[in-house]
């Protein structure tokens, strides 16, 4: 059994990326350093005060410690790993590009009607969704109480979450945008369509691990 440094060292490059700063955003979090709105998504503050990292913090923002925020950790090890260590395997730039294409379309679909002031979660729900239509037959276990196929998972967590008393919005918006990019990126060029979301030029001089 490997280490826990030997598995972080073994995890592909975005997916330990984006996990580490989601971490230390919770980390910082906890101990005080900022306070969860200094973060969120706010579009007047955007415009009006020019605070415009909040177009990138509201992504690395789980919430405090909680058993649902180590789901959340967990989900982004396991899916975001199996997709980037699978489907694009030796294409570093395509699932950087893919996460890239979720921020934005999560950022459009953030209008007040479904404002959302962190959209980390909704950002894994993405990953989620993307990697149950990458390997739709996968049996995946849920709490060692019942087993299902991979391409049911998206549906059931947000049911699950539901249930417990979380919000539906972020998993929704995760849901849509992780459907939009399948569709644009698979489907639609299956069916005889144009791929019009291929990477961009601009995506790989980012690629320098």
């Amino acid at each position: 059994m490997s280490s826990p440094g030997e598995f972080y060292k073994s995890l592909p490059p975005i997916t330990k990326a984006y996990g580490t700063l989601c971490l230390l955003a919770t980390v910082g979090f906890q101990l005080g350093l900022y306070d969860k709105d200094d973060v969120a998504l706010d579009y007047p503050l955007v415009f009006s005060r020019f605070q415009v990292w909040r177009l990138i913090t509201t992504f690395f923002f789980l919430g405090g410690f909680s058993v649902n925020f180590g789901i959340r950790l967990l989900m982004i090890a396991r899916y975001g790993v199996q997709l980037e260590k699978g489907p694009f395997d030796r294409r570093t730039a395509d699932f950087l590009w893919m996460m890239i294409f979720g921020a934005l379309t999560l950022l459009v679909l953030s209008i007040p009607m479904f404002s959302t002031p962190h959209l980390g979660i909704s950002l894994v729900f993405m990953l989620v969704y993307v990697w149950s239509r990458e390997f739709p037959n996968a049996i995946i276990n849920i709490y060692g109480l019942v087993a299902l196929k991979a391409f049911y998972l998206p549906w059931v967590m947000l049911a699950l979450d539901v249930i417990f008393g979380s919000k539906i919005m972020p998993d929704l918006l995760g849901i849509i945008a992780g459907h939009l990019y399948y569709f644009l990126t698979v489907l639609h060029p299956l069916a005889g369509g144009k791929n019009i979301l291929k990477t961009p030029m601009w995506v790989y001089p980012f690629i320098f691990f």
